[in-house]
Protein backbone atom coordinates (compact mmCIF):
# COMPACT_ATOMS: atom_id res chain seq x y z
CA UNK A 1 0.00 0.00 0.00
CA UNK A 2 2.85 2.33 1.36
CA UNK A 3 4.85 1.83 -2.25
CA UNK A 4 1.25 2.09 -4.17
CA UNK A 5 0.72 5.45 -2.65
CA UNK A 6 4.66 6.67 -3.57
CA UNK A 7 4.47 5.06 -7.13
CA UNK A 8 0.66 7.29 -7.63
CA UNK A 9 2.24 10.21 -6.42
CA UNK A 10 5.26 10.25 -8.92
CA UNK A 11 2.99 9.67 -11.80
CA UNK A 12 0.57 12.20 -10.33
CA UNK A 13 4.13 14.75 -10.27
CA UNK A 14 4.59 13.41 -13.86
CA UNK A 15 1.38 14.74 -15.45
CA UNK A 16 1.29 17.66 -13.33
CA UNK A 17 4.53 18.89 -15.06
CA UNK A 18 4.28 17.20 -18.58
CA UNK A 19 5.94 20.03 -20.42
CA UNK A 20 8.97 19.53 -18.43
CA UNK A 21 9.22 16.27 -18.43
CA UNK A 22 8.84 15.82 -22.31
CA UNK A 23 11.87 18.24 -22.15
CA UNK A 24 13.39 16.07 -19.50
CA UNK A 25 12.94 13.28 -21.92
CA UNK A 26 14.16 14.66 -24.94
CA UNK A 27 17.62 16.16 -23.34
CA UNK A 28 18.37 12.80 -22.05
CA UNK A 29 17.58 10.90 -25.03
CA UNK A 30 20.22 13.23 -27.11
CA UNK A 31 22.83 13.21 -24.59
CA UNK A 32 22.79 9.46 -24.40
CA UNK A 33 22.59 8.93 -27.52
CA UNK A 34 25.35 10.91 -28.24
CA UNK A 35 27.18 8.60 -25.61
CA UNK A 36 26.24 5.51 -27.44
CA UNK A 37 27.57 6.78 -30.61
CA UNK A 38 30.92 7.70 -28.69
CA UNK A 39 31.05 4.09 -26.90
CA UNK A 40 30.52 2.56 -30.70
CA UNK A 41 33.21 4.74 -32.55
CA UNK A 42 35.31 3.84 -29.95
CA UNK A 43 34.48 0.03 -30.47
CA UNK A 44 34.96 0.56 -34.09
CA UNK A 45 38.35 2.08 -34.23
CA UNK A 46 39.56 -0.71 -31.72
CA UNK A 47 38.56 -3.04 -34.24
CA UNK A 48 39.51 -1.58 -37.34
CA UNK A 49 43.53 -1.51 -35.85
CA UNK A 50 43.05 -4.71 -34.13
CA UNK A 51 42.49 -6.17 -37.38
CA UNK A 52 45.07 -3.74 -39.81
CA UNK A 53 47.58 -3.81 -37.24
CA UNK A 54 47.65 -7.81 -37.70
CA UNK A 55 47.61 -7.66 -41.42
CA UNK A 56 49.54 -4.09 -42.25
CA UNK A 57 52.90 -5.20 -43.86
CA UNK A 58 56.39 -3.69 -43.91
CA UNK A 59 57.59 -3.49 -47.41
CA UNK A 60 60.88 -3.07 -48.89
CA UNK A 61 61.34 -1.65 -52.36
CA UNK A 62 64.25 -2.45 -53.96
CA UNK A 63 65.73 -0.29 -56.89
CA UNK A 64 64.38 0.30 -60.16
CA UNK A 65 66.45 1.90 -63.17
CA UNK A 66 64.41 4.57 -62.87
CA UNK A 67 65.21 5.35 -58.87
CA UNK A 68 66.76 8.65 -58.35
CA UNK A 69 68.02 7.92 -54.57
CA UNK A 70 71.42 8.10 -53.62
CA UNK A 71 71.54 4.52 -52.80
CA UNK A 72 70.17 3.48 -55.93
CA UNK A 73 72.80 5.00 -58.42
CA UNK A 74 73.81 1.44 -59.47
CA UNK A 75 70.29 1.17 -61.06
CA UNK A 76 68.16 -2.11 -60.75
CA UNK A 77 69.19 -3.39 -57.41
CA UNK A 78 71.49 -6.36 -57.94
CA UNK A 79 71.00 -10.11 -57.34
CA UNK A 80 73.39 -10.02 -54.62
CA UNK A 81 71.85 -6.66 -53.44
CA UNK A 82 68.37 -8.77 -52.91
CA UNK A 83 70.19 -11.64 -51.52
CA UNK A 84 72.00 -9.18 -48.52
CA UNK A 85 68.42 -8.15 -47.67
CA UNK A 86 66.77 -12.02 -47.56
CA UNK A 87 69.96 -12.83 -45.88
CA UNK A 88 69.52 -9.97 -43.06
CA UNK A 89 65.95 -10.74 -42.52
CA UNK A 90 66.89 -14.14 -42.01
CA UNK A 91 69.40 -12.80 -39.66
CA UNK A 92 69.68 -13.67 -35.72
CA UNK A 93 68.44 -9.63 -35.04
CA UNK A 94 65.90 -9.56 -37.39
CA UNK A 95 64.44 -13.19 -37.35
CA UNK A 96 62.99 -13.03 -34.28
CA UNK A 97 60.51 -10.03 -35.33
CA UNK A 98 59.19 -11.48 -39.01
CA UNK A 99 56.29 -13.94 -38.79
CA UNK A 100 56.71 -14.28 -42.52
CA UNK A 101 57.82 -12.75 -45.36
CA UNK A 102 56.62 -12.77 -49.29
CA UNK A 103 59.04 -11.73 -52.40
CA UNK A 104 57.41 -10.19 -55.21
CA UNK A 105 59.74 -10.04 -58.36
CA UNK A 106 59.18 -6.82 -61.25
CA UNK A 107 57.55 -9.64 -63.60
CA UNK A 108 55.04 -9.77 -60.49
CA UNK A 109 54.64 -6.79 -59.67
CA UNK A 110 53.99 -5.83 -63.48
CA UNK A 111 51.24 -8.39 -63.63
CA UNK A 112 49.39 -7.36 -60.67
CA UNK A 113 49.69 -3.78 -62.04
CA UNK A 114 48.14 -4.91 -65.59
CA UNK A 115 44.99 -6.16 -63.37
CA UNK A 116 44.44 -3.39 -61.74
CA UNK A 117 44.59 -1.02 -64.74
CA UNK A 118 43.17 -0.45 -67.80
CA UNK A 119 44.36 -3.09 -70.33
CA UNK A 120 45.58 -0.54 -72.25
CA UNK A 121 48.36 1.00 -70.02
CA UNK A 122 50.22 -2.81 -70.98
CA UNK A 123 51.56 -0.36 -73.61
CA UNK A 124 52.93 1.93 -72.12
CA UNK A 125 54.06 -0.16 -69.08
CA UNK A 126 57.30 -2.59 -68.69
CA UNK A 127 58.05 -4.64 -65.72
CA UNK A 128 61.79 -3.04 -65.21
CA UNK A 129 59.62 0.00 -64.45
CA UNK A 130 58.34 -1.95 -61.25
CA UNK A 131 60.37 -2.73 -57.71
CA UNK A 132 61.32 -5.69 -56.47
CA UNK A 133 59.85 -5.99 -53.26
CA UNK A 134 60.31 -8.49 -49.76
CA UNK A 135 56.58 -7.83 -47.90
CA UNK A 136 57.15 -8.74 -44.44
CA UNK A 137 54.23 -9.28 -41.80
CA UNK A 138 55.48 -8.83 -38.33
CA UNK A 139 54.86 -10.88 -35.19
CA UNK A 140 54.68 -7.56 -33.28
CA UNK A 141 53.49 -4.57 -35.78
CA UNK A 142 54.64 -2.35 -33.50
CA UNK A 143 58.36 -2.92 -34.19
CA UNK A 144 58.43 -1.75 -37.45
CA UNK A 145 60.50 0.89 -36.62
CA UNK A 146 63.62 -1.68 -35.95
CA UNK A 147 62.78 -3.39 -39.98
CA UNK A 148 62.41 0.69 -41.13
CA UNK A 149 66.14 1.37 -39.52
CA UNK A 150 67.57 -1.82 -40.47
CA UNK A 151 66.82 -1.27 -44.18
CA UNK A 152 66.31 2.26 -44.82
CA UNK A 153 69.26 3.52 -46.64
CA UNK A 154 71.08 -0.03 -47.44
CA UNK A 155 72.18 0.01 -51.03
CA UNK A 156 69.67 -1.52 -53.81
CA UNK A 157 66.77 -0.32 -51.29
CA UNK A 158 65.03 2.44 -52.58
CA UNK A 159 62.66 2.88 -49.66
CA UNK A 160 61.11 1.17 -46.53
CA UNK A 161 57.12 1.47 -46.11
CA UNK A 162 55.10 0.54 -42.85
CA UNK A 163 51.38 0.25 -44.45
CA UNK A 164 49.98 1.03 -40.80
CA UNK A 165 51.04 4.52 -41.01
CA UNK A 166 48.38 5.33 -44.12
CA UNK A 167 45.52 4.15 -41.45
CA UNK A 168 46.92 6.06 -38.91
CA UNK A 169 45.45 9.28 -40.00
CA UNK A 170 42.16 7.81 -40.46
CA UNK A 171 42.41 6.31 -36.64
CA UNK A 172 43.13 9.88 -35.64
CA UNK A 173 40.09 11.48 -37.36
CA UNK A 174 37.75 8.92 -35.96
CA UNK A 175 39.41 9.67 -32.50
CA UNK A 176 38.70 12.83 -32.81
CA UNK A 177 35.23 12.64 -34.16
CA UNK A 178 34.73 10.38 -30.55
CA UNK A 179 36.19 13.22 -28.55
CA UNK A 180 33.76 15.54 -30.57
CA UNK A 181 30.95 13.39 -29.57
CA UNK A 182 31.70 12.46 -25.80
CA UNK A 183 32.24 16.42 -25.77
CA UNK A 184 28.54 17.19 -26.91
CA UNK A 185 27.24 14.30 -24.52
CA UNK A 186 28.94 15.73 -21.48
CA UNK A 187 27.51 19.43 -22.25
CA UNK A 188 24.05 17.91 -23.17
CA UNK A 189 24.18 15.56 -20.03
CA UNK A 190 24.88 18.42 -17.76
CA UNK A 191 21.58 20.22 -19.14
CA UNK A 192 19.86 17.05 -18.42
CA UNK A 193 20.93 16.97 -15.04
CA UNK A 194 20.02 20.70 -14.71
CA UNK A 195 16.74 20.62 -16.02
CA UNK A 196 15.93 17.72 -13.92
CA UNK A 197 16.80 19.53 -10.93
CA UNK A 198 14.37 22.23 -11.99
CA UNK A 199 11.85 19.88 -13.30
CA UNK A 200 11.71 18.27 -9.32
CA UNK A 201 11.51 21.61 -7.61
CA UNK A 202 8.92 22.99 -9.61
CA UNK A 203 7.21 19.82 -8.70
CA UNK A 204 7.69 20.07 -5.11
CA UNK A 205 7.08 23.96 -5.37
CA UNK A 206 3.97 22.94 -6.64
CA UNK A 207 2.92 20.36 -3.81
CA UNK A 208 4.53 22.45 -1.31
CA UNK A 209 0.70 22.39 0.43
CA UNK A 210 0.90 18.62 0.73
CA UNK A 211 4.45 18.21 1.76
CA UNK A 212 3.60 20.63 4.70
CA UNK A 213 0.58 18.13 5.90
CA UNK A 214 2.57 14.96 4.70
CA UNK A 215 5.59 16.84 7.79
CA UNK A 216 2.61 17.73 10.64
CA UNK A 217 1.66 13.66 10.17
CA UNK A 218 5.35 12.31 10.76
CA UNK A 219 6.15 11.61 6.98
CA UNK A 220 9.54 11.25 7.07
CA UNK A 221 12.36 12.83 4.58
CA UNK A 222 12.86 9.78 2.47
CA UNK A 223 9.17 8.84 2.29
CA UNK A 224 8.50 12.67 0.75
CA UNK A 225 11.82 12.24 -1.26
CA UNK A 226 10.87 9.48 -2.90
CA UNK A 227 8.04 10.17 -5.48
CA UNK A 228 10.12 13.08 -6.79
CA UNK A 229 12.90 11.03 -7.03
CA UNK A 230 11.13 8.72 -9.28
CA UNK A 231 9.69 11.41 -11.48
CA UNK A 232 13.03 12.72 -12.03
CA UNK A 233 13.93 8.87 -13.06
CA UNK A 234 11.01 7.21 -14.94
CA UNK A 235 11.76 10.56 -17.41
CA UNK A 236 15.16 9.46 -17.59
CA UNK A 237 14.43 5.95 -18.43
CA UNK A 238 12.00 6.73 -20.69
CA UNK A 239 15.10 9.42 -22.44
CA UNK A 240 17.33 6.18 -22.07
CA UNK A 241 15.09 3.71 -23.82
CA UNK A 242 14.59 6.20 -26.94
CA UNK A 243 18.30 6.32 -27.32
CA UNK A 244 18.82 2.53 -26.74
CA UNK A 245 16.18 2.27 -30.05
CA UNK A 246 18.28 5.11 -31.60
CA UNK A 247 21.54 3.21 -31.05
CA UNK A 248 20.10 0.04 -32.56
CA UNK A 249 18.65 1.65 -35.27
CA UNK A 250 21.77 3.36 -35.80
CA UNK A 251 23.71 0.14 -36.33
CA UNK A 252 21.08 -1.97 -37.95
CA UNK A 253 20.27 1.02 -40.87
CA UNK A 254 23.58 3.64 -40.69
CA UNK A 255 26.21 0.48 -40.50
CA UNK A 256 24.49 -3.29 -41.55
CA UNK A 257 22.70 -1.67 -44.12
CA UNK A 258 24.67 1.35 -45.74
CA UNK A 259 28.80 1.53 -44.74
CA UNK A 260 29.23 -2.49 -44.97
CA UNK A 261 28.01 -2.22 -48.68
CA UNK A 262 29.92 0.92 -49.69
CA UNK A 263 33.23 0.89 -47.66
CA UNK A 264 34.42 -1.90 -48.77
CA UNK A 265 38.32 -1.92 -47.38
CA UNK A 266 36.52 -1.95 -44.10
CA UNK A 267 35.65 -5.22 -43.34
CA UNK A 268 35.48 -4.85 -39.98
CA UNK A 269 32.07 -3.36 -38.48
CA UNK A 270 30.07 -3.03 -34.75
CA UNK A 271 27.20 -4.72 -34.96
CA UNK A 272 24.01 -5.42 -32.95
CA UNK A 273 26.26 -7.45 -30.35
CA UNK A 274 28.25 -4.12 -29.60
CA UNK A 275 24.91 -2.21 -29.64
CA UNK A 276 23.26 -4.53 -27.19
CA UNK A 277 26.59 -4.10 -25.28
CA UNK A 278 26.42 -0.48 -25.23
CA UNK A 279 22.48 0.11 -24.61
CA UNK A 280 22.89 -1.15 -20.23
CA UNK A 281 25.70 1.25 -19.48
CA UNK A 282 23.84 4.39 -20.75
CA UNK A 283 20.42 3.11 -19.55
CA UNK A 284 22.65 2.77 -16.12
CA UNK A 285 24.04 6.42 -16.65
CA UNK A 286 20.45 7.90 -17.10
CA UNK A 287 19.03 6.27 -14.25
CA UNK A 288 21.48 7.50 -12.01
CA UNK A 289 21.99 10.66 -13.19
CA UNK A 290 18.47 11.31 -13.00
CA UNK A 291 18.23 9.73 -9.56
CA UNK A 292 21.40 11.65 -8.35
CA UNK A 293 20.22 15.41 -9.58
CA UNK A 294 16.42 14.73 -8.26
CA UNK A 295 17.80 13.11 -4.76
CA UNK A 296 19.94 16.50 -4.53
CA UNK A 297 16.95 18.97 -6.10
CA UNK A 298 14.86 17.51 -3.31
CA UNK A 299 16.93 17.46 -0.65
CA UNK A 300 18.19 21.45 -0.45
CA UNK A 301 14.27 22.30 -1.43
CA UNK A 302 13.26 20.45 2.07
CA UNK A 303 16.22 21.53 3.99
CA UNK A 304 15.09 25.12 2.64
Amino acid sequence: MRFGLILGEALSGLRRNASMVISVVLVTFVSLTFVGAAMLMQMQIGTMRAYWVDRAQVTIYMCTSASTVPQCTGGVATEQQVADVRAKLDSAAIAPLVRDVRFETQQEAYDKALQQFPSDYGSVLSPDQFNQSFSINLVDQQRSDVIIEAFQGQTGVEEVKDQLQYLEPLFSALTVATYIAVGIAGLMLVAAVLLIATTIRLSAYARRREIGIMRLVGASNRFIQTPFILEGVFAAFIGSALASGAVLAGVHFGVNQYLRGRIAFVTTWVGMGEAWTVIPVIVVIGIVLAAFSAGFAIRRWLRA
